[in-house]
C-alpha cells in the first residue's frame, strides 16, 4: 500500500511524488491518496465532508470524452458478435437493488429555471443508424413527481470541483451509500490527479434536491486509469474501466439510498444474449437537453464491441453532463405474472455500465460505456465496502 499525504494553502496546488504515485489537491485541508493493489483511493479532507465549495447554479458540464473512430454498425456488430462468456471469460453475476423508504429531505440548491414543456420525443437515429428514444424522465410538468419515485430516484446529478471551477456529471446509487459514475468525473486520466468536493444529488430536478445533497468521503478508481497505463482503444477515451466509485458521508446515521433505494449491478456479460446484445435504459443530465435541469431517459439496444476495448455502444441523444449516468437492464417495476414466466436475466434495474464517451460530431448520436466486469466494478465495490461497511 502506498500512502500520499497532501496539504495545500490558500487553494494553491501542490504535487507530491511518492513511489511512482502522483497526487494533487486544490484544497486548504488535509487529503490522502493511497494505492491498494490495482486500485487507487482518494480520502476527502474533513472540510470537504462537511461543507461544499460547489457552485450548484453555475456548474459546467464535464466534457464528454470524444471518440474519433466510428464503431461498426449494429448490424455488423451482430454478424461479428461473440458470446459474452468468450469475451469476459467468467460466468456473469449480479447484485440486486432495493427501492428504499421514499422519505424525502428536500433542499433547494438553486433557483428553478423556466423550461418549456415540449413533450416526449419520437424514436430517432443519427448518422450511425442506431435507433433510440430520448425523452424527459420527468413527465408533463414541473409538478410531476416521476423522478421522485423508484427506480428513477436512485439516479441523480453529481457536482464537483476541478480547481476552483464547478462541474457536473451524472451518477447513481448501487448500495445505500455507494455511488457509481465515470472515472473521468473523478480523476484526470493518466495525470495522477483526483478532482474534489463531490456532491451527489439524487432525483435532482431544476434546482431542487428532494432527497438532499450528499458529500463524499472516498473516491475509488482503477490505478491504471489514474496513472494512464490502462489499455484503451483510444487513449483516455475508449478504455476498459472508465468507472469510479464514491462513498457518501452519512447524515444522521443514514445514507441516501436508505430513502431513495439503489440499483443492482451486473458484470461479465450479465443481461446480454449470445450475440452480446441487450436492451438498455440510460439516465442522465445532459446540459444540451433542458439545460441539464431535468433527468433524461434514453432507451436503445446496446452491443458489446470487442474492438473498442469491450465497450458497450448505444444510440443516444445525450451529451455533456450525461457522463457517469447509469445504463440499466430491465428498467422499471416488474409486473406480477399470471400464466407466463420471466425470461433469462430477469432481475430489474441492474446497472451494466455508465456513460463514458460520445462524439464531437453530434450527428452520430452514439455513446459508449466500459463493460462492468469482475475485474472492475466488483473489485471497486468490494474494496469500498471493506473500507466503509456501513455504506453497503
Amino acid at each position: 500500500m502506498i500512502l500520499v499525504n497532501l496539504h495545500g494553502t490558500n487553494a494553491m496546488k501542490y504535487i507530491f511524488y511518492v513511489a511512482g504515485v502522483t497526487a494533487l489537491t486544490a484544497t486548504a485541508a488535509y487529503a490522502q491518496v493511497r494505492q491498494v493493489g490495482p486500485l487507487t483511493v482518494y480520502t476527502a479532507p474533513q472540510s470537504a465532508q462537511t461543507t461544499s465549495t460547489v457552485d450548484f447554479a453555475n456548474a459546467k458540464p464535464m466534457p464528454l470524452p470524444a471518440a474519433t473512430a466510428l464503431p461498426p454498425s449494429a448490424a455488423d456488430a451482430i454478424r461479428q458478435a461473440r458470446d459474452p462468456l468468450l469475451i469476459f471469460g467468467h460466468q456473469p453475476g449480479a447484485s440486486p437493488g432495493e427501492n428504499g423508504s421514499g422519505i424525502e429531505t428536500p433542499v433547494e440548491l438553486a433557483a428553478p429555471q423556466e423550461i418549456v414543456d415540449n413533450g416526449a420525443q419520437p424514436e430517432e437515429f443519427g448518422t450511425s443508424g442506431q435507433p433510440f428514444t430520448t425523452s424527459r424522465a420527468k413527465l408533463q410538468s414541473d409538478n410531476n413527481l416521476t423522478t421522485q419515485y423508484y427506480p428513477y430516484r436512485a439516479a441523480g446529478k453529481l457536482f464537483f470541483n476541478i480547481g476552483d471551477q464547478s462541474f457536473l456529471c451524472s451518477a447513481s446509487l448501487i448500495k445505500p451509500g455507494i455511488v457509481v459514475t465515470a472515472a473521468h468525473c473523478v480523476a484526470n486520466f493518466g495525470h495522477s490527479q483526483f478532482y474534489s468536493n463531490w456532491s451527489f444529488v439524487p432525483a435532482y430536478a431544476n434546482g431542487s434536491a428532494p432527497y438532499g445533497a450528499w458529500s463524499v468521503s472516498q473516491a475509488w478508481i482503477k490505478t491504471a486509469y489514474f496513472n494512464g497505463t490502462m489499455p484503451c482503444f483510444q487513449t483516455g477515451v475508449i478504455c476498459q474501466s472508465d468507472i469510479g466509485i464514491l462513498i457518501l458521508n452519512s447524515q444522521n446515521g443514514s445514507y441516501a439510498g436508505n430513502a431513495t433505494g439503489w440499483f443492482g449491478y451486473g458484470w461479465d456479460g450479465w443481461g446480454f444474449n449470445g450475440s452480446s446484445q441487450a436492451l438498455l435504459t440510460q439516465l442522465g443530465y445532459p446540459v444540451a437537453l433542458d439545460s441539464g435541469e431535468l433527468m433524461q431517459r434514453t432507451d436503445s439496444q446496446g452491443f458489446i464491441n470487442t474492438t473498442f476495448s469491450n465497450n458497450t455502444i448505444i444510440g443516444s441523444l445525450q451529451t455533456g453532463g450525461s457522463s457517469g449516468g447509469p445504463w440499466l437492464a430491465n428498467f422499471g417495476i416488474p409486473p406480477l405474472l399470471s400464466g407466463t414466466s420471466f425470461g433469462s436475466y430477469a432481475s430489474h434495474n441492474i446497472v451494466l455500465g455508465v456513460t463514458s464517451w460520445g462524439y464531437i460530431d453530434t450527428t452520430v448520436k452514439q455513446q459508449g460505456a466500459s463493460s462492468f466486469t469482475s475485474g472492475n466494478i466488483v473489485s471497486l465495490v468490494n474494496s469500498a465496502c471493506t473500507s466503509q461497511p456501513a455504506a453497503c
